[in-house]
Parts: C-alpha cells; sequence; structure tokens
C-alpha cells in the first residue's frame, strides 16, 4: 500500500464518521446531568451513588485512553471505529432497558468502552491524512461539533423529555451507533503501514517513549485538573446545584450547561485556529487554565447567577476551559509523530480522569453527614459550598502545571516540513 492519501470525498466519509461517534459520546457523557433527578428516582439512589454511576463513563473512558492510541497506531481506526460503534451500541440499548442500578452500571461501561475510541481514531485520521500546519485546526473543528452535542444534552434534551422519556431517548441512540458502526466498516480507508506501528513490538516503543517523555507529564496534570473542574460541574453537578442554591427549574438550569458547553465547543475551534496562525500553544493553554480557576470565584462568593449574570459565568468557564483543546497538539508536537495516537491518547486520558475521580468525590462531599433518609433531599448551601471549594482546587492544580507545560514553538509544524 503507498503512502497516498485517499480522495478528498473518502477522506472527508472518514473524518465525519469518527466526528459522528465522537458527537454520540459526547452526549451519553452530559446527559447525566439532565436526567440526574430521573436517574436517582428510577434507580433510588444518592448523591453519592449517582456520582458513581456518572464517572463510571469516566474511569472507562480513561481506563482506555492509552489501548485506544495504541490501537489507533496499530489495527487503524477503521477497525477501531466499527468495533468501538458496536459496543457502544450494546451498552446504550442495556442502560435504556436497565431495570436497576447495577444493570444501568454496566450499560454505561459498555457505552464508555465503545465510545472512549472514537476521538483517538479521529485524531489519528487528521495526523494521517492532513496537514500539520492546520492540526490544531481541526482538532478545533472536532471539538466544536462534537461538543454542541454535548450542549445538546442540556437544555433540547430538557425539552425532548416533556415528549420522551430518558429511556426512549437512549435507546434511539444505541441505534445510531450501530449504524456509524457499519458505516465506518464500509467507508473508512486503511491507514498506509508507513502511518501505523507494529503491533507486536512497535507499540511498545512508543508507550515507552511517550511516558517516559517529561514533557508529557505537566500536560497530563494540567488536563487532570482543568477537566475535574468543569466536565464535573457541567456534566451532572450543574443542575443539582442551580436548582438547590438558585431554585432554578430543570429547563432553566440545562440551560446554563448548554450555554457552558456551546461556548467551550466554539471556543475550541477559535483557539486552535489562532494557535496554528501564530504558532504557539503553551500561551494560550495556560491562559485558559488560568482563567478557568478565576471562575469558581463568583460560585466561591454566592454571587447570584440568575438572569443574565449566571449565563455569562457560565460562558466565561466554556472560553476557559477550551485552552485544554491544544493539550492535544502540544502531546503530539512534544513525541514523536508516528505515536501521535499514544501521545494524544495519554493527554486525553487527563481531561477524563479528572472527573472520574471528582465526581464521586463531589458526590461523597455533599452527603457528608447526611443519614440514610436525607438522602434525597435537596443539598444546603453549607454542603454546596463545601463541594465547590473541592472544584476550586482543583482548577487551581490545573494551572500551576500548565505554567509547566513545554512550548512546542510549532517543532511538529518543522518536523513534519522537513519530512516532506
Amino acid at each position: 500500500m503507498t503512502g497516498a492519501a485517499p480522495a478528498p470525498a473518502r477522506r472527508l466519509a472518514g473524518f465525519g464518521l469518527g466526528l459522528a461517534a465522537y458527537l454520540i459520546g459526547l452526549f451519553h457523557r452530559a446527559a447525566p446531568a439532565t436526567i440526574a433527578g430521573d436517574l436517582a428516582q428510577s434507580f433510588e439512589t444518592s448523591a453519592a451513588a449517582l456520582g458513581v454511576l456518572a464517572a463510571t463513563y469516566y474511569w472507562v473512558y480513561t481506563a482506555m485512553q492509552i489501548p485506544s492510541g495504541i490501537l489507533a497506531d496499530t489495527l487503524g481506526p477503521r477497525r477501531l471505529l466499527a468495533l468501538g460503534g458496536v459496543v457502544a451500541a450494546a451498552g446504550a440499548a442495556l442502560f435504556a432497558l436497565a431495570p436497576d442500578f447495577g444493570m444501568a452500571a454496566a450499560g454505561r461501561v459498555l457505552v464508555a468502552l465503545g465510545s472512549s475510541v472514537a476521538f483517538v481514531a479521529c485524531l489519528k485520521l487528521i495526523a494521517s491524512w492532513y496537514e500539520a500546519r492546520i492540526f490544531a485546526t481541526l482538532t478545533g473543528l472536532v471539538v466544536l461539533v462534537g461538543n454542541l452535542s454535548s450542549a445538546a444534552a442540556g437544555g433540547p434534551f430538557a425539552w425532548v423529555l416533556q415528549s420522551f422519556g430518558w429511556r426512549e431517548v437512549i435507546f434511539v441512540l444505541a441505534v445510531a451507533s450501530l449504524a456509524v458502526a457499519v458505516a465506518s466498516w464500509v467507508l473508512v480507508d486503511e491507514l498506509p503501514r508507513a502511518r501505523t506501528v507494529r503491533l507486536e513490538s512497535g507499540w511498545r516503543a512508543g508507550l515507552a517513549g511517550v511516558l517516559g517523555n517529561p514533557a508529557t507529564w505537566p500536560i497530563f496534570l494540567a488536563n487532570f485538573g482543568m477537566g475535574a473542574s468543569f466536565m464535573s460541574l457541567v456534566t451532572l453537578w450543574a443542575v443539582p446545584y442551580l436548582a438547590d442554591m438558585h431554585g432554578m427549574a430543570r429547563g432553566a438550569a440545562a440551560n446554563h450547561v448548554t450555554t457552558a458547553l456551546g461556548v467551550f465547543a466554539l471556543s475550541g475551534l477559535l483557539i486552535g485556529t489562532v494557535s496554528d496562525r501564530i504558532g504557539r500553544r503553551k500561551v494560550l493553554y495556560a491562559a485558559g487554565g488560568g482563567a478557568l480557576a478565576a471562575t469558581w470565584a463568583p460560585l466561591l462568593a454566592g454571587w447570584p447567577v440568575a438572569g443574565l449574570a449566571g449565563y455569562v459565568l457560565f460562558g466565561a468557564m466554556g472560553v476557559a476551559a477550551a485552552g485544554m483543546t491544544l493539550s492535544w497538539a502540544c502531546a503530539k508536537e512534544v513525541n514523536a509523530p508516528q505515536y501521535a495516537g499514544i501521545a494524544t491518547g495519554v493527554a486525553n486520558m487527563g481531561i477524563f480522569l479528572g472527573p472520574a475521580v471528582m465526581q464521586p468525590v463531589v458526590g461523597w462531599v455533599l452527603d457528608l453527614g447526611r443519614d440514610e433518609a436525607a438522602r434525597a433531599a435537596a443539598h444546603t448551601p453549607e454542603e454546596w459550598q463545601r463541594a465547590l471549594w473541592v472544584l476550586a482546587a482543583v482548577a487551581l492544580f490545573g494551572f500551576v502545571n500548565a505554567l509547566l507545560v513545554r512550548e512546542p514553538r510549532g517543532r511538529g509544524l518543522r518536523r513534519a516540513a522537513t519530512a516532506r
């Protein structure tokens, strides 16, 4: 097989299917924030148990990022997207039909397992078929389109739930995942051998090189802190917080989530484009980390978030968190280019490990001192204040590590130009 790229239409088909798999997974990730009350009622769970159910997605997704990178670099995106779609479809169907908490958790595990490969497969396609000088722009486009799906899991999902049950919507997603899996097998082109590594031993050298590179770890830790604070809030705790503390109805609270995720998506594309044009990554990445840490101050101070002020604050969080989208370019450019899948997988793992750890921790903090009889009651201002301090602290941790990230200064772009 030659190293020539497929025809533009075929490249677009592969990119589009990877993107479709990714956006379905992001809807699953964000959906618990909108249906938190429904899940608590359906499965009779406490806040801590609900946090565990939501975090199950993150734990599996996190654990799969390095394996996903290895598989993207060895088996290629075609097989990865097809297999992932089948597994995600099975998990969504199981979650939709679950009679109890245990079955629901098992369904979330499968959904996360199948969805976990989509983003890294998409990045591998971009790294293989498109020029390095537009890598951050295209990854920003992936974030834009994919996170519009996350935004749809807020206000629009709440609107749909006025006519349909949450189980019916999740089952429709199962059918969509299966359709993407079949289309991926048929339409996505295989990568040339020159752009993959040997399955038997090549991935081991790549993994050792990425993990042994000191420049990899500040990226991972910065993503951990930023992802823990932002994702924990908008994909689970924002709606119950706004309802308990500010008396918002579910639809209004979900609209704040939609604002944060929608602005996050748009800002990711803008930041990626600017970064590619100026040839700098760290300055924008660290600025995002600092701004995200600062956005927790109004919540900690107890400022009102009703009306325009709340939407401005949640939008500011989305802008700041979009700095994370540069982490994949940073990771790719401080590591060998043939291991792009592994490097971006490690960086992405930090984003998802954060909420995997913090979502149940926040639930545990909220439930401190409560007895069994009080677990379903609204949480008090004091309980929410404790939880907000935890999320603010981990955001600050992310900012400190973002300051330690090495500035690639376009090294990945220069390597690509030299190779050509």
